[in-house]
């Protein structure tokens, strides 16, 4: 955690706390840091001040879009915040460089495997950049979601209700087998439906389907 963290996070929480309400009572659950891989979902812009600030004082990054540097504001936040730029479309290999420094020192990663916003809360098909990311590092992923912000109206007099749940942490073990392009897409498919299980029913999007989480190559901590 940086200095510009701990003075902006506390000013961030007040002000997001305004127009919502967000229920972090489970956020104990996070360990007080790494390294870990945090796997969550991604709805809206809330989504990075609202886990930063509320994951306060780990010493939390995350994979951001490299676009986001282009507005001086949010260049300056997310530098604050030693988030990590990500080029979308391309195996980035400076992002996993950096990322893997960060795991070095012992920080909280967030990656949201959908890889963009869904805005309207359901879960999108997750890629697999966060299965390298673990195998490279041997890291344990913990699945944690947000939810309630995909039905934010600012212009109503009420705050929106916002909850944050944490599931149990895992690793991945491929059992010795060649580390495949069908092998990654399944790894990422039950990373999702951890992610998944997490959520509202209504937004599980195209990992509604529980009962297809085969767990075949997550190895579930104590």
């Amino acid at each position: 955690m940086t200095l510009a963290s701990s003075i902006i996070n506390p000013p961030i929480k007040a002000i997001l706390s305004t127009f919502l309400k967000v229920d972090d009572s489970e956020v104990v659950r996070i360990p007080m840091q790494g390294p870990l891989i945090i796997a969550t979902n991604h709805i809206n812009s809330l989504d990075a001040p609202v886990g930063f600030s509320h994951l306060h004082p780990r010493p939390v990054t995350a994979f951001v879009k490299i676009e986001t540097w282009n507005n001086f504001l949010m260049k300056w936040l997310f530098d604050a915040w030693e988030a990590i730029p990500i080029k979308r479309g391309v195996v980035d290999f400076e992002a996993f460089r950096l990322a893997d420094e960060a795991l070095k020192k012992k920080k909280i990663i967030i990656v949201a495997p959908e890889g963009t916003r869904s805005y309207h809360g359901r879960l999108n098909k997750g890629y697999p950049g966060i299965v390298m990311l673990a195998i490279r590092s041997g890291v344990p992923i913990l699945p944690v979601v947000f939810f309630g912000n995909e039905n934010l109206k600012i212009k109503l007099a009420r705050r929106t209700h916002m909850t944050i749940k944490v599931g149990e942490p895992f690793k991945i073990d491929t059992k010795g087998e060649a580390f495949s392009k069908e092998v990654r897409t399944q790894v990422t498919d039950e990373i999702m439906y951890e992610i998944a299980a997490l959520l509202p029913e209504k937004n599980r999007g195209v990992y509604s389907n529980l009962l297809q989480n085969k767990r075949e190559y997550l190895s579930f901590t104590k």
